[in-house]
Formats: C-alpha cells, sequence, structure tokens
C-alpha cells in the first residue's frame, strides 16, 4: 500500500489537487455534504423501520422509495469527492489503519443497506398490512445504523492517525 501511495503521490492529479488552494476545501464540503446525505436517509428508512418515526400516510415502502434514492446519489457523490482526496494526500490516507477500518465499514455498511432494502422491498405487501417490520429487518436497521455511523466516525479518525 506504501508503494501505492509512493507512486500516486507523484502524478500529475496529485500535484494539481494540491496546488489549488480552493480544491481540498471544496472537495471535502462536498463530502461531508453527501455524508450527511447519506446519514439521515440511512436514519429516515431505520427510525420508520423500527417504528420510532411513523408517518399515517407513508407506509415503509414509501419510506424507502423517496429516501434510497439519497442513499445512492450521495454513495456516488461520496465517491467522486472522495476518490480526489486520496490522490491529493495519497500517503496520509492509504496506508492510514483507520482508513482501511473506514473502507471497510463503508463496504459493510453498502452491504448491509442493500441487503435490508431488499428485504423491504420484498415483503412490501406484509410490510404496508401491518404497518411494522419484522425483527430481522429491525435487526438489520440497527446494524444498518451503526455501520454508518462507524463510517463517519472513522472518517474523522483519519485526520487523527498515523500511517503505520
Amino acid at each position: 500500500m506504501l508503494a501505492l501511495a509512493r507512486w500516486l503521490s507523484e502524478t500529475a492529479a496529485s500535484g494539481f489537487i494540491r496546488e489549488r488552494d480552493w480544491l481540498i476545501p471544496l472537495l471535502q464540503t462536498l463530502h461531508i455534504l453527501a455524508i450527511a446525505a447519506v446519514m439521515s436517509s440511512a436514519l429516515a428508512i431505520d427510525l420508520r423501520v423500527l417504528s420510532f418515526a411513523r408517518v399515517p400516510s407513508q407506509s415503509i415502502a414509501d419510506t424507502v422509495a423517496r429516501f434510497a434514492p439519497w442513499i445512492w446519489g450521495g454513495l456516488i457523490v461520496l465517491a467522486v469527492s472522495g476518490a480526489p482526496l486520496i490522490v491529493a494526500e495519497p500517503r496520509r490516507t492509504l496506508p492510514n489503519p483507520t482508513f482501511q477500518i473506514k473502507m471497510t465499514l463503508l463496504v459493510l455498511a453498502a452491504a448491509a443497506t442493500v441487503a435490508l432494502l431488499i428485504s423491504l422491498r420484498r415483503d412490501a405487501g406484509f410490510y404496508a398490512a401491518s404497518g411494522r417490520a419484522n425483527g430481522a429487518a429491525r435487526l438489520l436497521a440497527v446494524v444498518v445504523l451503526a455501520l454508518w455511523c462507524a463510517v463517519a466516525v472513522a472518517g474523522r479518525f483519519i485526520a487523527y492517525t498515523q500511517p503505520a
């Protein structure tokens, strides 16, 4: 990983990003806004699944249809804004164990979110009739929320840990 980081830090793209005083703050701002979109959308779905946020006129399927696109759109913005941040400072990020933990948690959070959304779409009729999610979906909602929070915390801690 260190060899990749060294090579990447010497590329023209890395230098270009670092030399523009405005670019890294702009990318960080977009990254933070995308985190907010993903986290708040996941929270809205999870709270609905957990019956903490019940809107009488909106079923679980309606809530998923409303907020899931924000999760996927936010993930795209996270990738588009995060990749140049890595390119700008690869020696600080790629070999950093906290960054590696964050990326692992990100994959797990996305996979758990997909599993939850598939489960909710597959059983939409049941949820519409009962108004409540089953125990497995409720547990998965808690796991999804915990994973997204862990991703955000790990991302924040990257600035405070050094590469191994």
